[in-house]
């Protein structure tokens, strides 16, 4: 029965009844019982008319009887009966809203029968109504229906405002709710597009593991009947790393497939196949230019593929987003520790806020990057938009399995 109000809100509620409750003890001529408790009935009408709409309806009930039996005139504590009437539409549960919209009719009949019919009640305090002649009914009817009518226009605006107040509130929460929905669903997506990313990820990385171990097994086999020294401890040493490389290789395609549920095999790109991608992209009708700076090294296969891949998306989003019809440059940088990769594309304006989040693009690359311990970035410039991609580049002891030569992509 009682809402939850902010210590700000109840204290203002409080202090604005009780200096309302001193003005009008303030303009008291004479003190009495019944008048002391109409005042105070009144205020604290006021004070819990947010706090407990319901509440707040019978004192103010409480204290229009009051006021009745008194036989008081309408004064400034009656504008508390308004207050109560906007706080049942606006803040009041169902039942406790069409209570309010009840009394407010019932109070306008009530109000005009004491006003009108009863005048007598008003101590000496008299309307027009009063000093009408006996017999003179048609008249009386009619001021009695004008002050039904007035009575209920005040009382039924104070109620229809607060039912405005809460449809409102209303309409502002259900936007913040299909706000929050939206947003979640947008998380939920984001989800969606880095598992179907990480599947892709895990696809490709099967062939790269795979591949590895299995020049591992080769090697140790190999190596366990050429050995000849020691052959008992050298042959019992590198058939135990063949076996252990073998229980790795099912333990990773076992991981591998829980992953991803699905198997695709096929080729993985390396740095070679960067130029056909290029001439690929080019013949699409892009104009595409590419530059290197120092002196191309060794990539691990995973990160040839990660390298491949970046460029391989960036490309296809200019495709899809971009100018396709102004020139893009792609930059590889190996004067670092890491090789640095700069797609730097034009776009048909601003680009908005979300590109940057929920692209599957971008997804994969910020994923693909991430995985292999690069960093990743992109966003507008401008009125151009720049992927930049940090990709380990140490030196290798040996060429990785899956590429014999480097290429020089400048």
């Amino acid at each position: 029965m009682l809402r939850r109000l902010t210590a700000r809100q109840l204290t203002f509620d409080v202090v604005v009844s009780v200096f309302c409750v001193l003005v009008r003890l303030a303009m008291t001529v004479e003190f009495n019982l019944a008048e002391i408790t109409f005042v105070l009935c009144m205020g604290a009408a006021l004070a819990t008319r947010r706090l407990s709409p319901p509440i707040a309806l019978v004192i103010a009930w409480l204290g229009a009887v009051v006021q009745m039996f008194g036989g008081f005139p309408p004064d400034l504590a009656n504008l508390s009966i308004l207050a109560v009437l906007y706080a049942t539409a606006a803040y009041g549960s169902d039942r406790v809203k069409w209570l309010g919209l009840i009394s407010a009719g019932a109070g306008a009949l009530v109000a005009a029968a004491y006003l009108v019919l009863l005048p007598s009640m008003m101590n000496g305090w008299e309307m027009s109504p009063a000093s009408i002649p006996i017999g003179s009914l048609p008249v009386t009817v009619f001021v009695f229906a004008f002050t039904v009518g007035a009575m209920a226009t005040l009382l039924g605006l104070s109620w229809t405002l607060g039912l405005l107040t809460r449809t409102r509130a209303a309409a502002r929460a259900s936007r913040q709710a299909q706000a929050r929905a939206e947003e979640e669903e947008r998380q939920a997506r984001q989800q969606a597009i880095v598992e179907q990313e990480r599947n892709r990820i895990a696809r490709d990385m099967h062939d790269v593991v795979a591949h590895s171990l299995a020049v591992v097994i080769a090697q140790a086999d190999g190596a366990r009947f050429a050995l000849r020294a020691d052959p008992d401890a050298a042959s019992g040493a590198l058939s135990t790393i063949a076996t252990v490389a073998r229980e790795a290789l099912g333990d990773v395609r076992v991981l591998l497939e829980q992953l991803r549920h699905s198997q695709v095999e096929g080729p993985q790109p390396t740095l070679d196949d960067l130029r056909q991608l290029l001439e690929q992209v080019r013949a699409s009708g892009l104009p595409v230019s590419d530059s290197t700076i120092g002196i191309q090294r060794e990539l691990s296969a995973a990160h040839q593929m990660a390298v491949y891949r970046i460029v391989q998306e960036a490309l296809t989003n200019v495709l899809r987003h971009g100018d396709a019809g102004r020139p893009v440059s792609v930059v590889f940088d190996w004067t670092g520790p890491d090789l640095s990769i700069v797609v730097d594309s034009a776009t048909h304006g601003a680009v908005p806020p979300e590109r940057t989040l929920v692209g599957h693009g971008l997804a994969g690359m910020r994923e693909r990057a991430t995985l292999i311990g690069g960093t990743f970035a992109a966003g507008p410039r401008g009125d151009r938009f720049v992927v930049e991609a940090s990709i380990p580049a140490p030196e290798l002891s040996s060429p990785p399995p899956t590429h014999q030569h480097g290429v020089s992509l400048g």
